[in-house]
C-alpha cells in the first residue's frame, strides 16, 4: 500500500465504505466499456463504408478529367466546396457525438444557358466527393471522441480491478488482524490480572494470626469446664 495504514476501528469502517463504493461501481465501469467498443465497432464499420462511398463518387468523377481545364470560367472548387457541414448530435453511454446531417453548398452563380451542359454534371458530381468526405470526417470525430472516452474507462476499469480494490482489501486485512491481536493480548492481560486477584485474595484469608483475645463463648466454655 502506497500509504500507512491505521490500525483503528474507524479507519477499518472507512475501508470497508471505499471497498463497497468500488465493487458497486466497477460493474457500472465495465458495461459503460462494452457499450462504447461496441459502439466504435459501429462506427468504425460506417467510417469504412463512407470512405468506400467516398472512393467511389471519385471514380465517377474522373472521367471529367479531360474537360475540367475548359469550365467555361465555372469555379468549380468554389462551388463544390461546402459552406456548412450540418451535424446533430446523439448520446452513447453517456457521450456526446456528433452525427452526419448533410452539407450546404454555395448556389450556382454561373449562367445555365451560356456554359456546357456537362458543367452542370461535373459540379454536381463534385459536390457527391464533398459530401461523402465530410461524412468521413464526422465519423472520424466520432470514432475519435468514442476511443478517447473508451481509453479513460478502461484506466478507471484497471485502476480499480488492480490497484484500489486490491489496496483496500489489504488494507482490512491489515487491520482486522490488528485488531485481532490487540483484542487477544487484552483477554491476556484481563485473565492475568484476574488471577492475580485471586492469589492475593487467598492470601489474605490463609494469613489470619491469634492475638490471645478471647470471645465470651469461649471464656463461658472455659469456666463451665472448671465448675
Amino acid at each position: 500500500m502506497s500509504k500507512k495504514v491505521k490500525l483503528t476501528r474507524p479507519e477499518l469502517k472507512k475501508y470497508r465504505d471505499a471497498l463497497q463504493r468500488f465493487q458497486r461501481y466497477l460493474p457500472m465501469l465495465k458495461l459503460k466499456q462494452q457499450q462504447l467498443q461496441v459502439t466504435i465497432r459501429d462506427v468504425n464499420k460506417q467510417r469504412q463504408e463512407a470512405r468506400d462511398a467516398v472512393e467511389t463518387a471519385r471514380k465517377k468523377f474522373d472521367v471529367y478529367g479531360y474537360v475540367l481545364p475548359d469550365t467555361a470560367g465555372v469555379d468549380l472548387q468554389t462551388l463544390a466546396t461546402p459552406n456548412d457541414v450540418d451535424t446533430t448530435w446523439a448520446n452513447v453511454a453517456g457521450v456526446r457525438i456528433p452525427v452526419f446531417a448533410g452539407v450546404e453548398f454555395p448556389p450556382p452563380s454561373y449562367s445555365l444557358f451560356s456554359t456546357p451542359a456537362w458543367v452542370d454534371r461535373t459540379l454536381v458530381d463534385l459536390q457527391e466527393v464533398n459530401r461523402r468526405q465530410a461524412e468521413v470526417d464526422v465519423f472520424d470525430l466520432q470514432y475519435r471522441i468514442l476511443q478517447k472516452e473508451l481509453t479513460k474507462i478502461v484506466q478507471r476499469v484497471n485502476l480499480f480491478e488492480k490497484v484500489m480494490i486490491p489496496n483496500c482489501t489489504n488494507a482490512i486485512r491489515v487491520i482486522r488482524i490488528a485488531l485481532g491481536d490487540e483484542m487477544t493480548a487484552a483477554v491476556g492481560r484481563a485473565k492475568i490480572a484476574k488471577g492475580k486477584l485471586s492469589e492475593e485474595g487467598n492470601s489474605e484469608d490463609g494469613n489470619c494470626v491469634y492475638d490471645g483475645t478471647e470471645t465470651e463463648t469461649e471464656t463461658e466454655t472455659a469456666e463451665s469446664s472448671t465448675q
